[in-house]
């Protein structure tokens, strides 16, 4: 299994990285803990942002199901929201469960020449006399039959998502000052299905509807095409420690109180209601050190605005490409590094400033009163909303765009942390 680069995880960031890395002709190998296809925690729904990744990876999307925005209820309202049509991302989003998203992308990774390394459990990361990675050990098989394996590469990745275990087996913690969310989600067979928009429900209630206190979070409704949905919510905290919210009663008095004809009852459910955490605005670094680089969820990479999570993983996996391909061709250790920190630096370009913004963003929304506020008064101002939208989806261009795009940006480059 010896490679340029080995990457821990074939998710959508790992998946990214290793196909871009195999296009620029790097000899790539995955290890991933589970075979493909296999399910993950996700609201499943792609924006343009994720769009625009999944058209640099060629995949083709023809036959998965599109949505035209977000449909927006709170506080009364219901309100529909295009998809901006920008330079660099599309006009429309898609819907795609995850055993099949993922599975589909580390296809496209192999066709392009990355090794995947099915059902091994990498445990450790093997350093050298001065501290640099440069292997891996893995677990292949359960029980008495298991056998380690060891693998050596010029660059480890980890792409293992939200636990980080290589990186925190390193002594790479999580910052405990960065927002932390939570989301759970299950699927209905419903007639919403084939609905052309993903919609995001802004109030949930601890208790009685319009007489309980408002929770910091949102409800969704994303339908897949072929008769079924992906319903769930979630709700994110300032610092790492994750709310404490009774998910379950929640979501089942939430979707209680949704139309009956949309089918969201227990014998239309599709598997249990499953949870996960999201880590945000890079709570875990550095993204690279001495031969060991972090991807998608292990670094943080989820997005304090939405808990979207796809986008920037594949986004940095394909940022991480472009590094390693300048970093492989350098004879020395030294030289190496310093190609490599084109990585995090560019991450702090693309999201550094957003990501502050989104901190300051889940501060307010903590606090019930300014939620029911914004909610209220704040969705029936639809010029308001246009720039609102483009900056809670990430759908405003770093440079060039409107006057919103304009904003955003310069206030992202005000508020950018390192």
């Amino acid at each position: 299994m010896d490679a340029d680069v080995i990457i821990v995880g074939g998710g959508p960031g790992g998946a990214s990285a290793a196909y871009h890395m195999a296009q620029a002709g790097i000899d790539v190998a995955v290890l991933d803990r589970a075979s493909f296809p296999r399910d993950k925690v996700c609201g499943d729904g792609l924006t343009p942002a994720a769009v625009a990744e999944l058209v640099h990876m060629g995949i083709d999307f023809s036959s998965w199901a599109h949505n035209q925005g977000l449909h927006v209820i709170g506080g009364g309202h219901s309100l529909y929201f295009d998809w901006p049509d920008q330079m660099t991302r599309p006009n429309f989003g898609l819907a795609r469960p995850r055993m099949q998203l993922d599975a589909t992308l580390i296809e496209k990774a192999q066709r392009a020449g990355a090794r995947l390394y099915e059902n091994h459990n990498v445990f450790e990361a093997v350093q050298d006399s001065l501290g640099r990675v440069v292997g891996v050990k893995a677990r292949v098989g359960r029980g008495a039959g298991a056998r380690e394996v060891s693998a050596s590469a010029r660059l480890v990745v980890d792409a293992g998502g939200v636990a980080g275990r290589l990186s925190t087996s390193l002594g790479i913690e999580k910052k405990i000052n960065r927002p932390l969310g939570v989301a759970a989600r299950t699927y209905f067979k419903s007639p919403r299905a084939d609905y052309g928009w993903m919609e995001s429900h802004l109030e949930l209630w601890s208790g009685k509807p319009g007489e309980s206190e408002l929770l910091p979070g949102y409800g969704w409704i994303f339908p897949l095409g072929d008769g079924l949905v992906n319903v769930g919510l979630g709700s994110v905290s300032s610092t790492a420690n994750a709310t404490q919210i009774p998910y379950k009663q929640v979501f089942g008095q939430w979707v209680a109180n949704l139309p009956e004809e949309w089918g969201f009852t227990p014998e239309n459910q599709v598997g249990p209601l499953r949870s996960a955490a999201l880590p945000m605005a890079f709570n875990r670094k550095p993204h690279y050190s001495c031969g060991f680089a972090v991807v998608g969820d292990a670094g943080g990479m989820v997005s304090p605005f939405n808990g979207e999570g796809i986008a920037p993983a594949m986004k940095a996996g394909r940022i991480l490409a472009q590094a390693a391909a300048e970093a492989l061709i350098r004879t020395s250790r030294v030289s190496f590094d310093r190609a490599m920190l084109v990585y995090p630096h560019e991450l702090v370009n693309e999201y550094g400033g957003y990501y502050s913004l989104g901190r300051v963003f889940v501060k307010l929304i903590e606090n019930p009163q300014i939620m029911r506020i914004c909610t209220n008064y704040g969705l029936p101002r639809r010029r308001l909303m246009k720039l609102v939208n483009k900056l809670l989806s990430d759908g405003y261009e770093r440079k060039g765009g409107d006057a919103d795009d304009r904003l955003i940006a310069t206030l992202a480059t005000l508020v950018r942390k390192v």
